[in-house]
């Protein structure tokens, strides 16, 4: 943590470091809740772990094809139980104040990363106070084992087959930590460095990170994609620096003085002004996502689904889109946006219906209406583009079915975590796919045991759901696995855990002096490969 002091100097060196073209400066829109992404399900966190972390596989950057990372190659045993990867050598690890390697990069390292996180009596469990969603989420359900067969190679033994195994390896929580930092820290009574001063493989090191204003980053030079000749791999300036402005206006002003050369999630408001200026670039494109607001199925009188399609009548949606989104978004009813396989484009959005929703709020015991409160997320998401005004929608739609709503919100992480812990009554959240695989999201936000994990905000638990959703996440053929997503959709949007406001279209503002950056749609946004021209 940097002192005050220490903070204003580097404010000032960061401005005059922007006229060099050495230093990338990007405007972010909130502080990473960790530096260990095993602890994460929030892209701000992703965002830190892309530049610093390698995976054993991962997501081309700006595409959706599944990559070698820290292991070369990797081949599948016949009946599907059995995934060997074999690792690359001659791969460096990043150093610290607190410690210097003494070895490369091998299976010790794998074995460490997914030990940590499946061992409750490992040593480094609980360190960091933090819960692994992700891990729990998308592999622990099929994982029976990581074991070392060698020094450059690692064996995963699943309990069934998993057709998703690749796309879940390739996100951030996923990263590979050092096991050699790990002892070393446990060994000076400090274990927690290894989640406070992050130490990885990636292209970027860590340098400093303050709360609400700054992470900093430098290139690293024995970084293995230079020697691999992986270019786009590579970092391509010096320094990097996050700076965390919450207000998408101040971002995009930001930009537009050349304080920042890039800023993330700006207002869609400033569309079309920014498209207008002659040194910016604005890149565009589809992503894969879901926005929703959350009932807490564990709290009356959301238990009863009659309130929450009463709720689901009472708001309108279009509406909101229009206000809240301007242009960038389309109402959806489907759980799995069309950008991806298994889209069930049959659902359509109920019709805002006052009426209805109070006769439904009536045979529920409620004529009167009630009171509750809602969460507005605080941050600016490409699938949220404004939490404060959507929850001013809904607070007034509601009010006209005698629902009267408090609205309530918290600093990013304290919202995350809030809601990962269930005391909402109802919350807005959302996300977007970090492969391209319909399981991710569906197993992660709204299956049984993701009520568990916190990451199901909805707290919903409907076992034909999640029995079918782990039929299809064993089988390989798509086709088959498509029909079942459908019908998972279908089964969502007649039990009403939430409610689904659009499918949203990202857009970022950056200037015409950056090179070589690529918009990424799926997990962290990583800064390799983006140079600036002199």
């Amino acid at each position: 943590m940097l002192c005050r002091t220490a903070a204003a100097s580097f404010a000032f060196l960061t401005m005059m470091s922007i006229a060099s073209a050495e230093t990338l400066v990007v405007c972010t829109e909130a502080s990473p809740d960790f530096l260990n992404p095993q602890f994460s399900t929030a892209n701000t966190a992703f965002d830190v772990a892309a530049q610093i972390y390698d995976r054993l596989v991962s997501v081309e950057r700006g595409g959706s094809k599944i990559v070698p990372g820290l292991a070369e190659s990797w081949s599948v045993s016949d009946d599907g139980l059995e995934y060997t990867f074999k690792l690359r050598k001659s791969v460096n690890w990043q150093s610290s104040r607190t410690f210097k390697p003494s070895r490369e990069f091998n299976a010790d390292d794998v074995v460490f990363s997914f030990q940590r996180m499946m061992d409750e009596k490992h040593p480094f469990h609980k360190i960091g106070r933090g819960s692994y969603e992700y891990y729990e989420g998308l592999v622990a359900p099929f994982l029976k084992a990581v074991e070392k067969v060698d020094d450059y190679t690692v064996r995963f033994v699943l309990k069934r087959p998993e057709a998703a195994l690749l796309g879940a390896l390739s996100v951030e929580p996923m990263s590979i930590l050092s096991a050699e930092y790990a002892d070393a820290m446990q060994k000076a009574g400090t274990p927690d460095q290894v989640d406070q001063v992050p130490v990885g493989t990636g292209p970027f090191s860590f340098v400093a990170y303050q709360k609400d204003a700054t992470v900093r980053f430098k290139r690293f030079p024995q970084y293995w994609g230079e020697a691999a000749g992986l270019s786009d791999r590579a970092a391509q300036v010096s320094d990097l620096v996050f700076v965390i402005t919450s207000d998408p206006s101040v971002r995009y002003a930001k930009v537009k003085t050349g304080e920042c050369h890039i800023g993330r999630y700006p207002n869609p408001g400033d569309l079309a002004d920014m498209k207008a200026d002659p040194n910016l670039n604005v890149q565009s494109g589809t992503i894969a996502d879901m926005s929703y607001l959350a009932f807490n199925n564990q709290k009356k009188p959301f238990d009863d689904r009659r309130v929450r399609e009463a709720l689901a009548y009472a708001t309108n949606v279009p509406a909101l889109v229009q206000a809240v989104y301007q242009g960038t978004g389309t109402p959806t009813a489907a759980l799995i946006p069309p950008t991806l396989w298994g889209h069930n484009d049959d659902l359509k959005l109920r019709e805002y219906d006052p009426e209805k929703a109070k006769k439904l709020l009536a045979e529920a015991g409620y004529p009167n209406g009630f009171k509750t409160t809602l969460w507005a997320i605080p941050v600016v998401r490409a699938y949220m583009p404004n939490g404060r005004r959507a929850a001013e929608l809904i607070q007034a739609d509601w009010a006209k079915v005698g629902v009267q709503a408090e609205i309530m919100s918290f600093e990013w992480g304290e919202y995350l975590k809030r809601t990962r812990q269930g005391e909402h009554e109802v919350a807005m959240s959302g996300s977007t796919w970090d492969y391209p695989d319909p399981s991710q999201l569906l197993s992660l936000s709204w299956s049984c045991d993701a009520v568990a994990t916190g990451g199901n905000r909805a707290r919903w638990c409907n076992k034909e759901f999640s029995e079918k959703l782990a039929r299809a996440n064993s089988i390989s053929d798509q086709a088959e696995r498509a029909k079942i997503y459908v019908d998972l959709q279908k089964i969502f949007h007649d039990d009403t855990p939430a409610i689904l406001f659009a499918n949203a279209q990202a857009f970022t503002p950056v200037r015409k002096e950056v090179s070589g950056y690529k918009m990424h749609f799926f997990g962290g946004q990583p800064f390799y490969g983006v140079s600036l021209k002199k």
